[in-house]
């Protein structure tokens, strides 16, 4: 694989590891341009942390072979170790030590001299809203304390590729919000970053292009209107007046649009998608469709919304099963 010193910080052609019988990354090609944000969205178990780990040569691929900036995983690991850096699911700070203190011994080990390592500390508190928790032990942090602390460990000397892996997982709506600007000013600086979720409000917020991967493949890849594209001009989105309706409100639309129909948490809403029909109706036309025949089954509709479909249904017609929660829900369940 030749490099291009002024391409992808990440490429990957038929990336494999196998557990066992268990292939857990089954030939995944990825390219990441530079200085984006690139998601990997997929549910547990999906193979993206394994796939990351790999790159960031914590494991050894079984076949395939992966490059960061020019340097192969394998062969040239101490070059790719010195220019990434690694953000997993868990904190990995010290817990009895505060924040401060984690921050200057990590940053003597990167080979910082004292002034160096206390002056970058107070900086990475402050700029991460931490400076009033900085003599605290960080077992007494909050969730969303710990992971700002976690990701300010990872850039004490900025990286040029930040891996982070699946960053805001239990973190409640307003920590969620703060670890996403963190990315984004870390991105502003320059660094790319490669961002594994399973949350797609999070995909949708931060990732410039995203890859969707399931059972170890990558099954789609694009930018988000790419994605959403893909499945249909644009989705219909119902709100019934009784829910008692909607089993019949489903069989008309699934039979006006010839799609799977999506039964929404609400119980009186659904989605479906319009215009992938092989006839080359316009999406506004079968929606048109669609609420007069619900009328005429005496269905009552009290919203109506014809939009761009979500990532939410991207992986649903990818996959034929609905992603996991958004965070949102996952806080609130």
């Amino acid at each position: 694989m030749a490099y291009d010193p002024k391409g992808p910080a990440i490429e990957t052609a038929g990336l494999v590891k196998v557990f066992g019988e268990t292939r857990a990354v089954d030939g995944v090609d990825l390219t990441v341009p530079r200085g984006t944000v690139y998601g990997v969205l997929g549910p547990n178990g999906a193979g993206k942390t394994t796939t990351v780990k790999m790159l960031a040569t914590l494991l050894r691929p079984d076949g395939g072979e992966a490059h960061v900036f020019g340097h192969d995983v394998v062969r040239e690991a101490d070059a790719v170790r010195s220019r990434v850096s690694l953000t997993g699911q868990y904190a990995s700070v010290d817990e009895d030590l505060t924040g401060t203190e984690n921050l200057i011994l990590l940053g003597r080990l990167l080979g910082h001299g004292k002034p160096q390592a206390r002056s970058r500390s107070a900086q990475l508190l402050e700029a991460f809203g931490l400076t009033d928790a900085a003599g605290k032990q960080v077992k007494h942090y909050s969730g969303g304390m710990r992971r700002r602390i976690d990701i300010a460990a990872s850039i004490l000397s900025t990286p040029d590729l930040l891996f982070l892996d699946e960053p805001t997982t239990g973190l409640d709506p307003r920590s969620r919000n703060q670890v996403w600007d963190i990315v984004r000013a870390v991105v502003a600086q320059g660094t790319t970053v490669l961002l594994t979720t399973q949350y797609l409000d999070e995909a949708d917020q931060l990732a410039s292009r995203i890859a969707v991967i399931d059972k170890g493949k990558v099954i789609a890849e694009g930018t988000k209107g790419e994605l959403k594209a893909s499945v249909g001009a644009g989705s219909v989105h119902l709100r019934l007046r009784e829910a008692e309706q909607r089993p019949e409100a489903e069989r008309v639309l699934a039979h006006c649009l010839d799609a799977q129909v999506q039964l929404e948490p609400d119980p009186v809403a659904l989605t479906a998608r319009v215009g992938t029909d092989g006839n080359g109706e316009q999406a506004a036309e079968q929606a048109s469709r669609v609420l007069s025949e619900l009328a005429r089954a005496g269905i009552t509709v009290d919203n109506f919304a014809l939009g761009q479909p979500s990532l939410d249904e991207v992986f649903l017609a990818l996959t034929d099963r609905p992603a996991v929660a958004t965070a949102d829900e996952e806080v609130v369940a």
